[in-house]
């Protein structure tokens, strides 16, 4: 009688067909943590959908609180008909001049922070990966001190350009700092280099800072993450870059499916490993050098959203990436509000919210793998 196995040519569902980022095993191995990861709750396209309409409706609240509520709040319909049919009253300017373009930076630099984390998240395996975890926000921030404090820079037309390349540099320095000793890359590993990086850049960004009245009264504010004070302009240099990173993160979210299952099993399935990870790359950069170039320095939110969003539809980058381009502008846009409230009239910097809502998850997120990585 002959017997056939599965054993050294994978599992594969009824039908040959192999799911994104679905439980498939090659020889002998171990299924990646990601491919086995629990289907989430909502288990069809139908309900994702739904829920990611919810979604939608929760960030449209969230757009209007941050229109309506500062150190003065203004009603709803005064919001409306200042966006809308402005009539020059105080209220108008507030909602037109200040408000709004603080809170379309908010969308888009919460939208950069939060599909940059899903990537690299994704393309490490690693769930406790976010740019300012690895060290990448705290690149772009040096880069930019450095650019204030020697090249004489002033404007976020020039920060971008320092932000991006202190950006790809620390991306690449971690990556290689991870990847040596026994073992190759753990997630652990990379964690603990992109802190320990972090930390160097943030000391040395942080003295400079201190030494230096003009880089001082530059980044004062800056450094902390804030959305404050922030022009039509700026939205303008920015919206570029954070559109052109948006669509790298829709469209590598297919093979981020496959380096889920491992890069063996990935490669025989036909993916291309390195363009993969170069069109990542060039997503995080774009995304963290704008974010950080408009708003400073903030952390956590890439590391936060991307969980939820694999709580509600499971491993599969395709639904992550939108649930993730929604999800991660309301928790920035929420915690804004909260900031402006908390101390009102005055207000805590954004970065500093998401930093008393971030840190823990970080803990938990590490007791939960019991840093079985190290």
């Amino acid at each position: 009688m002959t017997t056939t196995s599965t054993r050294d040519t994978g599992t594969q569902p009824p039908g040959g067909h192999l799911p994104p980022g679905g439980p498939v095993t090659a020889a002998g191995g171990e299924l990646p943590e990601a491919a086995t990861a629990p289907a989430g709750v909502a288990h069809t396209n139908a309900t994702r959908t739904f829920w990611l309409l919810v979604l939608v409706g929760v960030l449209a609240v969230a757009l209007l609180l941050s229109l309506a509520v500062g150190s003065k709040t203004i009603p709803f319909g005064t919001v409306l008909s200042g966006l809308f049919s402005p009539d020059g009253s105080n209220d108008h300017i507030i909602v037109r001049d200040m408000r709004a373009p603080r809170t379309v930076l908010g969308l888009l630099v919460g939208i950069a922070l939060g599909l940059s984390g899903a990537m690299i998240q994704a393309l490490t395996r690693n769930p406790l990966a976010d740019p300012g975890i690895l060290g990448v926000n705290a690149g772009a921030g040096f880069a930019v001190v450095v650019g204030v404090a020697v090249f004489g820079v002033v404007s976020i037309q020039q920060y971008i350009w320092f932000a991006f390349v202190g950006a790809v540099v620390t991306t690449v320095v971690v990556y290689v700092i991870g990847s040596m000793g026994r073992g190759g890359t753990t997630p652990v590993r990379l964690t603990l280099a992109g802190i320990a990086i972090g930390a160097v850049l943030g000391g040395i960004s942080s003295g400079i800072t201190l030494l230096n009245p003009r880089v001082f009264d530059a980044m004062r504010f800056w450094g902390a993450g804030t959305l404050s004070n922030r022009t039509w302009e700026m939205v303008a240099t920015v919206t570029p870059f954070i559109v052109a990173g948006t669509l790298v993160a829709l469209l590598v979210a297919r093979p981020l499916n496959a380096v889920a299952l491992g890069d063996d099993l990935a490669s025989s399935l036909g993916a291309n490993l390195v363009r993969t990870r170069v069109w990542v790359v060039v997503g995080v950069t774009l995304l963290c050098g704008a974010a950080t170039a408009a708003a400073g320095p903030i952390g956590f939110v890439g590391l936060m959203v991307p969980h939820v969003a694999r709580w509600f539809v499971g491993p599969d980058q395709r639904w992550i990436m939108p649930y993730t381009l929604v999800m991660a502008p309301t928790l920035l846009l929420v915690s804004d509000v909260v900031g402006r409230v908390v101390l009102r009239p005055g207000e805590l910097q954004v970065g500093i919210v998401t930093a008393f809502v971030g840190a823990p998850v970080l803990i938990w997120l590490v007791r939960r793998r019991k840093v079985s990585g190290l």
